[in-house]
């Protein structure tokens, strides 16, 4: 009896010295998870130079081959010493971002097919740190390959004047935090690699026509005014045309008619506002991917 009392109390000690502690939540904990996400969309980025390189595939061929190649066409429709490409420029620059920043949130999907983000929901973190990080590692990626594109600007006669290539990176990363909460969003419920791409696949392309990237935003039918009015791209492309064209030597009126601005019911959208708008988008559809990992596996 005495042994079988020695045993069990040689056990209970060998039991609680090997107990893992497991830390409590705490915003420390949460901003150091947030920080982990972060980094490892990074990490995956330098490690995968393919997929730096093809995501700038699709912007160049739209500013150089579609963009010269329909110069002299639409140059009758521009006042003279406009260049269709340095036209179109603001709006392939957002597209530089979008493909990046929706696609990265193909990560969720591959972790949940591989049983990785599994680990990750189990954490002793809340679960917004991990949407959060990969919201921010996601919108960094896509801003950084908006800058690489941003180096071509020359080529499309938009100078390399330090104010505008800041905002323009300002409104790059706001695109782009935007679109990353808008692809994990969708990644929180889809559970196969191919359901993702074919779903962003059916949205990328529209976001783009939509944005007012290829056209002016005024004179359009009803039906396309109002779309254009829903996509969040066109309260970025608007701001990022009038910052390109307020450093280029052309007149007001040319300005005007080019750039006339988001326009609801005749009234025209500050560009604060404009901006606020992209801000909110981002925010609403960042609670929204929360809410729905709060109900995931």
């Amino acid at each position: 009896m005495t042994v079988t009392t020695r045993q069990v109390t040689e056990e209970s000690a060998l039991t609680a010295a090997i107990r893992v502690a497991v830390p409590e939540q705490s915003l420390r904990h949460d901003l150091r998870a947030v920080s982990i996400v972060w980094r490892r969309e990074l990490i995956r980025f330098r490690s995968d130079r393919l997929r730096a390189i093809t995501s700038l595939v699709q912007p160049v061929l739209f500013l150089f081959v579609l963009g010269t190649g329909l110069s002299r066409l639409a140059s009758r429709g521009l006042p003279s010493g406009i260049d269709f490409r340095t036209f179109i420029y603001p709006g392939v620059l957002a597209m530089s971002v979008l493909f990046t920043a929706i696609f990265s949130a193909a990560s969720i999907v591959w972790d949940r097919e591989f049983g990785f983000l599994r680990e990750m929901l189990v954490a002793p973190v809340h679960r917004w740190a991990i949407v959060v990080g990969k919201a921010l590692g996601g919108a960094t990626v896509a801003t950084f390959q908006g800058i690489i594109f941003l180096c071509l600007a020359g080529v499309a006669h938009v100078p390399y004047n330090p104010v505008l290539l800041l905002t323009l990176v300002g409104e790059l990363l706001l695109l782009s935090f935007t679109l990353t909460a808008f692809g994990v969003m969708m990644a929180a419920r889809i559970k196969q690699i191919q359901a993702f791409m074919a779903l962003t696949q059916m949205f990328v392309m529209p976001l783009f026509f939509l944005s007012g990237a290829l056209y002016p935003l005024s004179g359009l039918p009803s039906w396309l005014t109002v779309l254009t009015r829903l996509d969040p791209l066109t309260y970025i492309v608007d701001p990022m045309r009038h910052a390109v064209f307020d450093h280029l030597p052309i007149r007001s009126a040319a300005i005007a008619e080019l750039s006339p601005g988001v326009t609801w019911n005749g009234w025209v959208v500050p560009l604060g506002l404009s901006l606020a708008i992209v801000a909110a988008m981002g925010l609403g559809m960042l609670f929204v991917a929360i809410a729905e990992f709060h109900r995931t596996e």
